[in-house]
């Protein structure tokens, strides 16, 4: 097979894309963009499979806090809402404030607004969650301790549920450690169920002034108005280019709802790999998968499949697809490419800004044999800036960990910018870069190409997850039983 990945079309893809706004699962913007994909697979003259579904979706409409002060009331900014918490009339509530600073406050919070602080989670080792198999450079490395908006929201996502049980009527939420202009638009934490009680995000400058006033027992007014569709629609849809061989495939995946303009903008790529493919005969079939609810998890995910991503619904409605067993397709390797063309942004000296390099390509590789042909591949690249990984500690990030929980072998491209889930009217172009989203498109393209040459024995199986042990990520020593028991000792010490 021969490859061409215009740079182009891939552009005007993603200038399309943003037309729709905002991609959440089961919105307009995401059924429009769904739409206009499977337009384009229709030009192709591809078929289209699709799996309808049915949910309760939630969905921000207005937001705000003011604070009563005397006869004024005085506004403070909100960061953004927390996904699918609560919602309250258009007229808000208004209730005392009061700052939670310790266990013993949290008997306080019936019946009024609980405010907590949620400090930037940099305190866990990169290699509780990461497990290093390869980089390339071979300098490149990642943080040593594990921090960001997305981390911080996912382990520290039990505000709700202590706030409902305690009986407060809403929560705010302060974003600590990190950046104003970081934390803004975030859409975050995604993989809580509904939480029945209404939640909104501020910034840590703004937080000291909610705290100042809860403790003067200030009231405030809080709004958090939503719209909820019980019975929306969504999609997933598959289309299969069929090869030679129609016992083996090889899938492709992604997903489609996303918050900005590189989550996600997998689908994208996958136009370009099968717009190159059609009209060739590959020596295996090809399925390309799009799921829907990778922003409602809780809804979508099927444990069933070992995982908890989107894709493992559609792997347990589609075993004839991948499980090889009777006359079921065998699937001998999985490509997944999610959040392409990331530059790098952090807090630099007080400014959140360009570090002038591209977010790290965090790639797992489902085996050596996968790890190696990933690496080999990615040497051909000008802009290259990688770091590969294998499924650690029950952690695997992004929609290729359905796969690999399968033992289907994988190379899943999945970086994770602070970014990731923003919510923004620039859609965060200023932070994206085609011609990095283009290589790393073709990387994939040779990959197939590659992959159509080598025997299914050879490509072998996904690993198992590793445990605790784990090669360092950040230039440091290697992680082990030892290491955690001092990591452990030092965090009850702080």
């Amino acid at each position: 097979m021969n490859f061409v990945i215009s740079k182009e079309e891939m552009l005007e893809g993603m200038h399309k894309m943003n037309s729709f706004g905002t991609r959440l699962t089961g919105s307009k913007g995401h059924a429009a963009f769904i739409n206009w994909l499977k337009d384009e697979i229709g030009k192709m003259g591809i078929p289209i499979f699709s799996d309808p579904f049915y949910f309760k979706r939630w969905e921000e409409k207005k937001s705000s806090i003011g604070i009563l002060d005397r006869d004024e009331i005085i506004s403070i900014p909100v960061s953004s809402a927390y996904p699918y918490s609560g919602e309250t009339c258009a007229e808000g509530i208004t209730e005392e404030l009061v700052y939670v600073d310790g266990v013993s406050d949290v008997t306080n919070i019936a019946g009024k607004i609980a405010v907590f602080d949620v400090a930037n989670v940099n305190f866990i080792p990169s290699e509780i969650a990461f497990d290093k198999r390869t980089s390339y450079p071979e300098d490149v490395v990642l943080e040593a301790k594990y921090e960001g908006p997305v981390i911080t929201s996912f382990v520290q996502c039990f505000y709700g549920i202590v706030s409902k049980l305690s009986k407060a009527k809403a929560v705010i939420l302060i974003w600590r450690g990190l950046h104003e202009d970081c934390v803004k638009g975030q859409y975050l934490s995604f993989i809580a169920d509904y939480q029945g009680i209404p939640m909104l995000w501020v910034s840590e400058s703004n937080g000291e002034k909610l705290i100042k006033a809860a403790k003067e027992h200030k009231k405030a007014k809080f709004v958090l108005e939503a719209e909820i569709e019980e019975k929306a629609f969504t999609e997933s849809f598959y289309s299969i280019i069929k090869g030679k061989n129609e016992k083996e495939c090889v899938i492709v995946n992604t997903h489609t709802d996303g918050t900005n303009c590189v989550e996600e903008n997998g689908p994208i790529a996958l136009l370009q790999l099968m717009k190159n493919m059609k009209d060739q005969e590959p020596e295996r079939t090809h399925i390309f998968v799009f799921t829907t609810g990778h922003f409602r998890l809780p809804h979508f995910e099927d444990i069933r499949t070992g995982a908890f991503q989107s894709a493992s619904r559609w792997l347990a409605m589609h075993r004839e697809l991948w499980d090889g067993k009777g006359d079921h397709f065998k699937c001998v390797a999985n490509l997944t490419l999610e959040h392409l063309g990331c530059m790098e942004w952090r807090d630099i000296d007080g400014e959140y800004k360009h570090t002038g390099r591209q977010e790290v390509e965090l790639v797992y590789t489902g085996n050596d044999f996968m790890d190696k042909l990933y690496i080999d591949t990615v040497k051909e690249r000008k802009n290259i800036r990688t770091m590969t990984l294998r499924g650690h500690n029950a952690l695997h990030f992004g929609e290729g960990q359905n796969f690999f929980t399968m033992r289907i072998p994988e190379i899943s491209l999945v970086p994770a910018p602070y970014y990731l889930c923003v919510v923004s009217d620039t859609h965060e172009m200023e932070k994206f870069d085609i011609d990095l989203m283009t290589e790393q498109t073709e990387t994939f393209a040779r990959l197939i190409e590659k992959i159509e040459n080598i025997p299914s024995k050879d490509l072998g199986k996904s690993d198992f997850y590793s445990l605790v042990k784990a090669k360092s990520v950040s230039g440091g020593k290697d992680f082990s039983l030892k290491g955690l028991s001092e990591k452990i000792s030092e965090i009850i010490k702080k």
